[in-house]
């Protein structure tokens, strides 16, 4: 999803109790209409329904026609009527505190046009839970109450935020990874930079020793670190076994010290040993973290085919890689329900009485699938996908399943 449509929280939202509903949201309120040149403006009587209703502070949902509406998005158990965004913040983290489901953020979060950068949140800011008509919303409140109820202060215009914006997932996590990822898919080996020589033609490459790189789609830039990854074993589709990508094997990392093709690195770490045709990629994030959650728009059943790290028991904010990637309809901040496979377990309830033998002829029945978890999107390839596994309520392992939630 595009950057400008997403991490919505400089806006007004419709938040409704209960569980998902088919029928269109209510059109959102504005605040009010502000000059973006002042910060601070005063009104007094002349204010919106929502205004008076921020003024008034969070109240019970009408009854009757005005009640919340059955098989609307549900709220959080215990939302708050406030929360405060911290530092270290995500999307994800917040829309938690407000949803009970965090991925029908984009269904209950409406863009308020009165505030500049409507889509970005940053520490400090206040999110405000309130009832217009019964129904209940969140507001963003950048401005300070004065004059008690006769006057408010308009949200304040940032000219420049004084913090970074807050991401959907946890950067270091997604970075950490992007920069050493432990499987690559197809188009990640076509398009990297690569390692085609060293100086002196040295087998066996240590710190201090120089490389030489070709490949860069665009000129290398002095002082650039990348890391050196391995292409490794072929990796299979558990489901069909069709080659989706390969092993990625950390080999050391370097900066460049002379641009040009070739380009010239300097290692400043190694691992092992680093070869012709050993991949280059730079540290940090080329995927952009401003998306919002939602559940993919058609049906999709995978599995996890590995974990950034080789652990046999993944846990929240892992990295995991799963088959089904851009074809099958995946797209970053996409959302998918981890299941552990039900056993198979013989029912000898009913035979046990009647003697051994007997149990010879009991059946088998396959257990329900269980949920175990969350996981979320943060990069698509063809065939397919890196995410994080948001929440773990029960054990994750490789070869778990993952559907729509």
């Amino acid at each position: 999803m595009h950057g400008h449509h997403l991490i919505a929280l400089t806006l007004s939202v419709a938040l409704v109790a209960g569980c998902r509903s088919e029928r269109p949201l209510t059109a959102p309120i504005p605040l009010a209409t502000a000059d973006s040149s002042v910060e601070g403006t005063v009104v007094g009587d002349d204010r919106t329904a929502m205004e008076a209703a921020i003024d008034a502070g969070p109240s019970a949902p009408a009854t009757g026609a005005e009640a919340p509406r059955a098989g609307a998005v549900a709220l959080a158990p215990n939302a708050p009527d406030s929360y405060v965004v911290k530092r270290g913040d995500t999307l994800w983290g917040i829309a938690k505190v407000f949803l009970r489901d965090p991925w029908f953020w984009p269904e209950i979060w409406q863009v308020n046009q009165q505030i500049q950068n409507p889509h970005l949140i940053y520490p400090g800011d206040t999110l405000r839970l309130v009832y217009i008509d019964g129904q209940p919303r969140l507001t963003l409140q950048r401005g300070i109450m004065e004059r008690g109820d006769s006057a408010r202060v308009l949200p304040r215009i940032r000219s420049q935020p004084l913090e970074a914006a807050v991401t959907t997932i946890p950067y270091q996590t997604v970075a950490a990874f992007m920069s050493k990822p432990s499987v690559l898919a197809n188009e990640q080996i076509k398009t990297a930079p690569y390692v085609f020589a060293t100086r002196d033609s040295h087998v066996v490459i240590s710190e201090g020793d120089t490389v030489y790189a070709r490949g860069f789609s665009d000129p290398a830039e002095m002082g650039t670190h990348y890391n050196v990854i391995r292409v490794g074993d072929a990796l299979r589709d558990p489901d069909d076994n069709r080659i989706v990508g390969y092993d990625g094997i950390f080999t050391g990392s370097g900066h460049v010290t002379r641009i040009g093709d070739p380009a010239t690195l300097i290692m400043t770490e190694s691992s092992r040993e680093t070869e012709p045709g050993d991949k280059l990629f730079a540290g940090g994030v080329d995927v952009p973290l401003d998306f919002i959650p939602s559940p993919p728009k058609t049906r999709v059943n995978g599995r996890i085919m590995a974990v950034s790290d080789g652990v046999t028991v993944i846990g929240q904010y892992q990295v995991v890689v799963i088959n089904r990637g851009a074809r099958d309809g995946l797209a970053p901040g996409n959302v998918l329900a981890v299941l552990e496979v039900g056993g198979s377990v013989r029912d000898t309830v009913n035979h046990g009485y009647l003697g051994g033998m007997s149990r010879l002829g009991a059946k088998n029945v396959q257990l329900p699938n269980e949920r175990t978890g969350t996981f979320m999107v943060f990069k698509t390839f063809d065939q397919i996908s890196y995410g994080l596994i948001m929440e773990a309520k029960g054990i994750i392992r490789v070869a778990d399943l993952v559907e729509n939630p």
